[in-house]
């Protein structure tokens, strides 16, 4: 495996990011037909939006290149995640992380994990939050791999 570089994503990565982007939600609908479908045109939507906020200074969007390729991108904002009731605090939240499948268990999730995470640090967060499909079990294996703990789980009740 070459070198994995770690960078800010910019307008040339719009097509890789939207195509990463439906693979992932592809994938996810894959293991629970009760998550969301892209709309249509969804992933151009999606990549445009992220793409904007790229100067946002509360909004983080990282590239993993190797060998020139867009091997994966993550997603980074900093909210707060209580409602008003409660202490405020600041936090992370990473809403998005893909790594193309010929790119996974080489380093390349954890690499986009550890930038993001040093990004947080640097802004005075204490910790940052994700979700994780419940079906998804790779999922949930790499983020305990990466020292994640639930805190909650969120679950569903349809009424149809």
């Amino acid at each position: 495996m070459a070198e994995i570089i770690i960078r800010p994503a910019n307008a040339h990565d719009a097509d890789a990011v939207a195509a990463m982007w439906e693979t992932l939600v592809d994938y996810h609908v894959d293991l629970d037909p009760y998550l969301p479908s892209a709309a249509p045109n969804g992933a151009r939507r999606y990549a445009r939006r992220l793409l904007e906020r790229v100067q946002d200074p509360l909004t983080q969007v990282l590239i993993a290149e190797v060998n020139g390729v867009a091997a994966g991108y993550v997603l980074g904002v900093i909210i707060d995640l209580a409602p008003e009731m409660f202490v405020q605090e600041p936090s992370g939240f990473l809403a998005d992380i893909f790594v193309a499948e010929s790119f996974r268990r080489c380093g390349v999730g954890q690499a986009l994990v550890d930038s993001l995470s040093m990004w947080f640090k640097g802004r005075g967060l204490g910790y940052f939050e994700w979700h994780v499909a419940a079906r998804n079990a790779a999922g949930v294996a790499f983020w305990q791999k990466m020292g994640g703990r639930e805190v909650m789980i969120r679950m569903r009740k349809d009424l149809t």
